[in-house]
């Protein structure tokens, strides 16, 4: 076990936080080690009551809330990041033991997840609005930024940490209050970052935490609540469209991060090892569990066969084990199920026609764990590069010209994130601003940044979060006309 992990569980904070308060809920649910496949701790479910609970809590906390100083709420989020760094490598330990990533990521992640916080709180002071005369000048047009209200969060499994920082810094820095619903698979993270806003002095009911299942109609409780105004997602495609039909019934102020199939792409002037690195970053930061995971790599066939030699010798070298092992790099897949997944679309790909580079296979051990795989003349139809693998699986596929390679990356209804290698920057940068995505990595294998808008087009998301956007998606826009 990690130190802040005892914490919770010596102190009851395993369960559900509504209005200030720790309770165990109506049920239990069994956290589980991917890694070892034992149960962590029972943590406290919640249920419709629970939800109606949450959305009191927040809605009597609003008022007082958004009447605190920008300041004073800013520096709740600045002790609470100073928190995380403080305390980084049992945060990032607790991440290791209920995802299953390599501790590396899980410390990358922990860094991350903070500087959310550091960064809103420099936002909250700055929330501006404007005023100027009216062209035909018989008034003046003053506009004022105001919270948009309870906010809903539901946060995946795969960023714990930073999926929750992401939301709740720039919604408390606008003045919103949270109700923040974590993936079931790993609830213990976001109850360990409430743990610190308390101690950092987050006021009651300005964030509640309720922990559940899909199925317990909590979700549809909150969001079916006139008083909630904002849903805030993260996960997939296929929830992200039902939230959105639930969500049109109260007409939701609402912003969604969705799903990636992001094109990996390498020029033939490219300096491969350059491309090599930022490959290992964008494919195999988090073992591929990540909306931003390289999915597809399409490679010019004059260096096709040695760029896919050079990705497979690396991947193949990478230690696979349990990530509390520091120097282990490839932890487990979340859960049984989606090792079984990925296993399925490798061996679709392979019966298809695929070579095996290296990998392909689920190891004899304890744990959800699938070896690094790279995947070889991939057809450009197959199957496998319409899904979102989530896992340690690069597909290699060939082009010929420039326009071939736009194309390819563009056909998928997905636009979260593309990377593009080349030694043009001129070519570069055309080919940038052709790719259907909200993102480019521009010989770049890592785009994230607190500093940076981070979002997708088509059926990746709506709307953005970090950078000044951030804080803009939970503020409402208020015209006032008046004379002097």
């Amino acid at each position: 076990m990690t130190a802040i992990l005892d914490e919770l569980k010596e102190h009851g904070k395993t369960g559900l936080y509504i209005g200030g308060s720790w309770s165990s809920g109506a049920g239990e649910l069994p956290v589980v080690d991917p890694a070892t496949e034992d149960v962590l701790v029972d943590v406290g479910l919640a249920e419709a009551s629970h939800a109606a609970d949450a959305v009191d809590a927040a809605a009597d906390a609003l008022g007082p809330w958004t009447a605190t100083a920008p300041r004073e709420r800013a520096e709740i989020l600045r002790r609470t990041f100073e928190a995380m760094r403080e305390r980084e490598d049992t945060l990032a330990e607790l991440i290791v033991l209920e995802n299953g990533k390599a501790f590396p990521d899980a410390l990358g992640e922990v860094r991350y997840a903070a500087e959310f916080f550091r960064w809103f709180s420099e936002e909250a002071p700055r929330i501006g609005g404007e005023v100027r005369l009216a062209p035909a000048g018989d008034k003046r047009i003053m506009t004022v930024l105001q919270p948009v209200g309870v906010s809903v969060m539901i946060t995946p499994w795969n960023f714990p940490a930073a999926m929750a920082t992401r939301k709740i810094g720039p919604a408390l820095a606008a003045g919103c209050t949270a109700i923040v619903k974590p993936a079931s698979d790993t609830p213990l993270t976001t109850l360990a970052v409430v743990h610190l806003m308390e101690e950092a002095g987050l006021p009651p009911g300005v964030v509640n935490v309720v922990v559940a299942r899909g199925s317990s109609g909590v979700i549809e409780q909150m969001l079916h609540d006139p008083r909630v105004r904002k849903l805030s997602f993260t996960g997939s495609t296929e929830v992200g469209q039902t939230l959105l039909k639930v969500a049109a019934d109260q007409v939701l102020n609402v912003s969604m991060e969705l799903g990636g199939n992001a094109p990996f792409i390498v020029f033939e002037d490219a300096d491969l090892d350059a491309a090599l690195e930022g490959a290992m970053v964008a494919k195999m930061r988090n073992a591929g569990e990540a909306c931003t995971a390289a999915n597809r790599f399409l490679v010019h066939s004059s260096i096709a066969e040695r760029f896919t030699s050079m990705l497979a010798g690396a991947m193949g070298a990478m230690k696979v084990g349990p990530g509390i092992d520091r120097g282990n790099q490839v932890g487990p897949m979340i859960n049984e199920r989606s090792r079984d997944d990925i296993a399925k679309m490798v061996q679709e790909a392979v019966d298809s026609g695929a070579g095996v580079a290296v990998g392909a296979s689920v190891p004899d051990r304890t744990g959800y764990f699938y070896e690094p795989t790279v995947l070889s003349g991939v057809s450009p139809d197959a199957a496998i590069l319409d899904q979102e693998i989530f896992g340690p699986v690069a597909p290699v596929v060939l082009f010929d010209t420039d326009d071939e390679a736009i194309a390819m990356a563009n056909d998928t209804v997905h636009g979260l994130i593309a990377y593009v290698y080349t030694g043009d920057l001129a070519r570069g940068l055309q080919t940038a601003e052709a790719l259907e995505s909200g993102m480019v990595g521009l010989n770049r294998g890592l785009v994230s940044d607190p500093a940076a808008p981070f979002g997708g087009v088509k059926q990746s998301g709506i709307g953005r979060e970090g950078s000044h956007e951030g804080i803009e998606e939970f503020l409402e826009t208020k015209y006032i006309a008046t004379s002097w």
